[in-house]
Parts: C-alpha cells; sequence; structure tokens
C-alpha cells in the first residue's frame, strides 16, 4: 500500500494562521493570512505595576495615557520605530496575537512578517524578531518599512523601473527608491508624526505658558495642522494647565501658529526626501520623472504636505490608496506571497 505525505511545511501552513505585523510607533495593525487585516489599534499597552499582566491594549489603553493611578502603568512601548520596553513589547504582541486568534491557544504557532524601519540596527532587529518568538511566532521574517509601503500603494517593485516611496509614520520618516524587488538608496529619519506632536507642545507652552499632553498635540494636528499657511486661517480652543498659575486654562489656537510650530519638523522631511533624489542614478530618476513620489503613513495626511514636496522637488506627488494600510498592506500580500517576494524580505 501506498501512502503520500504532506511536507511538514504543507502540514504547519495549513494549520497555523500565519500574520503579517505593522509594528508602528503609533499604531500596530495585523494582516491575516487568507483574511485580510483583522487589527488596527494603537500601540499602547497598560500593565499591573511590577508585573507584566496586560489591563488593556490598543484603544482602551490609550484612553488611560496620563490618567492611571501609581498602581496602573500604560505606555507605549516603542518609540522612534523601534522597541523601547522588552517586557511590554512582548505582552503587547502576545495580547493582540490572542486577539486575532479568537483567544483560542493556537494548534500551531504562526509565522510571521513584521514592518520595521529601514535605518534599524542589528540589536534593535534582534528584539523586534525575539518579542515575537516570545509572543508565539514559529518563524518571524522581517520586511523594510519603506519596501512593505510600496508594495501595499500597488507600485512595480519587481520590474526594472525606478519607484520612490515616502512613508512618514509616528516615529519615522522613510524614503527609498526601489527597482527588481530591492532597495537602490533608502534614507531613515527618527522624525514623524510624533515629533510633529512634541513640536506643538513645545510652541504651546513657550508661547502660552500652557502645558498641553501628546494626546492634545495630535488632535490639534488633525484638527488645524497645516504645512502651507492658509489664507482663512481657522482654529480651535485647547485646555491645558497654566504653568504659571498651576490652574486648567482654555486658549484659542489657529492653523497659523500650528504650521509655525511644525516648519523644523516638516523641513527635515523635505530634506530627506532631497538627499534621496541626488543619490538617486540617473536612469532611475528619469523613471521618477514620469512615475512621481509616492506618499504612505498617517504622517502624509498633514494638510498641504504633498503639495510642499511636490513645489521643492518639481515631480508629482501621489497619495497611496489607503496611506495608513500601505504597510501592513503590503507585509500581508507578501506572507500570500512568500516564494515569489522572498528577495524584498530583510537578509
Amino acid at each position: 500500500m501506498k501512502f503520500n505525505f504532506f511536507p511538514a511545511k504543507k502540514i504547519f501552513s495549513y494549520f497555523s494562521n500565519d500574520v503579517a505585523i505593522d509594528l508602528g510607533t503609533a499604531n500596530t495593525l495585523v494582516y491575516s493570512r487568507n483574511r485580510g487585516i483583522v487589527l488596527d489599534e494603537p500601540s499602547v499597552v497598560a500593565v499591573k505595576a511590577g508585573t507584566n499582566q496586560v489591563l488593556a491594549a490598543g484603544k482602551a489603553a490609550k484612553e488611560m495615557l496620563g490618567k492611571t493611578p501609581e498602581s496602573i502603568i500604560a505606555c507605549r512601548p516603542l518609540r522612534d520605530g523601534v522597541i523601547a520596553n522588552f517586557e511590554l513589547a512582548e505582552s503587547m504582541l502576545r495580547y493582540f496575537i490572542r486577539r486575532v486568534h479568537d483567544n483560542r491557544s493556537m494548534l500551531v504557532s504562526p509565522r510571521m512578517i513584521i514592518g520595521v524601519p529601514s535605518g534599524i540596527t542589528q540589536v534593535e532587529r534582534r528584539a523586534v524578531e525575539d518579542s515575537a518568538k516570545q509572543a508565539g511566532a514559529r518563524e518571524v521574517y522581517t520586511i523594510m518599512e519603506p519596501m512593505a509601503a510600496a508594495i501595499g500603494a500597488g507600485l512595480p517593485v519587481h520590474e526594472p523601473c525606478g519607484s520612490m516611496i515616502v512613508d512618514i509614520g509616528g516615529g519615522t520618516t522613510e524614503v527609498a527608491v526601489i527597482t527588481l524587488k530591492d532597495v537602490v538608496f533608502c534614507r531613515s529619519v527618527r522624525v514623524g508624526g510624533d515629533e510633529m506632536d512634541r513640536a506643538i507642545v513645545q510652541y504651546v507652552k513657550r508661547k502660552y505658558n500652557l502645558l498641553i499632553g501628546e494626546r492634545t498635540a495630535e488632535i490639534i494636528k488633525i484638527q488645524i495642522g497645516t504645512v502651507m499657511p492658509e489664507a482663512d486661517a481657522s482654529s480651535m480652543h485647547v485646555k491645558g494647565r497654566d504653568l504659571v498659575t498651576g490652574v486648567p486654562k482654555t486658549i484659542t489656537l489657529t492653523s497659523l501658529e500650528v504650521h509655525e510650530s511644525l516648519l523644523e519638523t516638516i523641513a527635515t522631511i523635505v530634506d530627506v526626501v532631497r538627499v534621496a533624489l541626488e543619490n538617486t542614478p540617473p536612469e532611475l530618476s528619469s523613471d521618477l520623472v514620469d512615475r512621481g513620489i509616492v506618499m504612505a503613513g498617517g504622517g502624509s495626511l498633514l494638510r498641504g504636505l504633498d503639495k510642499l514636496i511636490s513645489k521643492e522637488t518639481g515631480l508629482p506627488v501621489i497619495m497611496a490608496e489607503d496611506p495608513l494600510l500601505a504597510v501592513v498592506k503590503g507585509a500581508g500580500k507578501v506572507l500570500e506571497e512568500l516564494d515569489f517576494f522572498k528577495e524584498a524580505l530583510m537578509k
């Protein structure tokens, strides 16, 4: 009698629910194979003080930021695109993975593809891989966030032509020129949405002697933040603590003031794009004249940023269809077609 045995890898693949993860400074997104994006939560975890017992993660934990008693620690375990607190990052990942698997024990540990900043060091990359393995991964692959964003944005990364992606996340801005499933030039700076929030906090503190939190600054950035000064400036009421009297106080902040507070951060992002263009081989540069620059990431949604980059570079700038989902969509596509995209993974 003849028996046909499935290869072990195929059996693992059948039973495990492999995932692709955009482990971002601001948000963590999880793509499950054959199911699509199954989780989109803030990268925040709340634990009982002195333990790694997770009390809340994601949106619920973000609501606790700056409002917890001493017995609870609510924090963001990632800073500037990399893990700042290994234990909390592992606890958060484990919590999210269990959520994705409907809190049931996994029959076979999943494979994971995780998007990481292109400027990550070997030590930082090892911390990400170790966290994923501690959280239950069987195998861990890493992919550069700009490569994943380019794939997720639908750019022809496998063709012999130049594609340029600008991915502005919470902790980092990644600019890359890609061709034939590899990166020709890439530059990563630890400036992104979080740096914009901090700039707004410092501006309000300096000008109005008012202390506001980063969550309030993020709301200001989303509602009235702009790169190009507008003739009809919008405004909003901002509440905080007066540093002179120590009591709560409300001020009115205009979009022109927010524009002023963001000038330095925006200049850094534009400089990185310019450096990438200066280092692009001429044949690929000619492709960019036709194809333009594609923007992704939450930071790219800041009003007027695409127009400013287009004005400064003289190239057309196109926004990715789902800028917030580009990295996780790209990592998910790599997961679904791992053999085809193997060269796109970090070695």
